[in-house]
């Protein structure tokens, strides 16, 4: 017997319903990620501009659509077992999803004005200074950049800022709900039994985190392929305006 047939034999449920409420949980986790440019684009212009290695971005791809789902299925469980009527927990989930797209805008918008920063920081110019470790001490003019890559760096450049993007990507993600998840899964599933709760979850939860980190992983691997050279000095800049514009998209359009 196979586990749905089990699970639904344990619960009084029909086979069937088992195999409506799984392909439904499948669907809507792929389409409401795929359709929500949010979910993989921060991820996909944040390792390019941070330069992440692919694993390492796929890692925290897969922390935030963990923390994503969790929170609406912590809060659509809590729900249920207080016997809290559905609309009730969409207005929590409302305010959630406002909540997290204003943490969008306002980390994109920062993020795009540090980056331009950066850019500006990084325009050449000159330095005068002396050699001490030359056979004969002089005083040289020089021109060049503040930047990591290049060879002839000074000692202030030494200390880099704490790297707080993936904890902020992390309560970002924490905060934006599955708006589909508690209203067209876990509150049908729970006419039956909560352990149909908890099998519709975890299978929205895998589709929709797999969908994430497969989008992720393929446009990193698109990219690759195009002359990203020219824009390179430019990404922290273009990744904060890409956030700030996801932000806008959740807020004024909808999406």
């Amino acid at each position: 017997m196979d586990l749905r047939v089990n699970i639904a034999h344990k619960f009084s449920l029909m086979p069937g319903d088992i195999n409506i409420l799984l392909i439904t949980a499948v669907s809507i986790g792929f389409v409401h990620t795929l359709t929500g440019p949010d979910h993989y684009l921060p991820f996909i212009v944040m390792s390019k501009a941070r330069q992440w290695t692919h694993l390492k971005t796929l890692w925290i791809t897969f922390l935030c659509g963990l923390g994503h789902v969790g929170s609406s299925i912590l809060i659509g469980s809590i729900g249920i077992a207080l016997g809290i009527g559905v609309n009730r927990l969409l207005t929590v989930e409302s305010f959630r999803g406002n909540l997290a797209a204003w943490a969008f805008i306002v980390f994109g918008f920062g993020y795009f004005l540090w980056g331009l920063w950066k850019v500006y920081k990084n325009k050449p110019h000159t330095h005068f200074h002396m050699h001490a470790d030359a056979l004969q001490p002089h005083p040289h003019l020089h021109e060049h950049k503040h930047s990591l890559l290049e060879a002839h760096t000074h000692s202030h450049e030494s200390v880099k800022p704490a790297n707080l993007t993936p904890w902020i990507l992390f309560t970002v993600f924490v905060l934006g709900p599955c708006e589909p998840l508690i209203p067209l899964l876990m509150y049908p599933a729970a006419k039956t039994h909560m352990g149909a709760v908890a099998l519709v979850s975890l299978v929205f939860a895998f589709s929709t985190i797999a969908t994430m980190m497969i989008i992720v992983q393929l446009t990193l691997r698109g990219i690759n392929f195009l002359p990203m050279k020219i824009f390179e000095k430019y990404m922290h800049a273009i990744a904060g305006a890409t956030i700030f514009i996801s932000g806008c998209a959740i807020v004024f359009l909808g999406l």
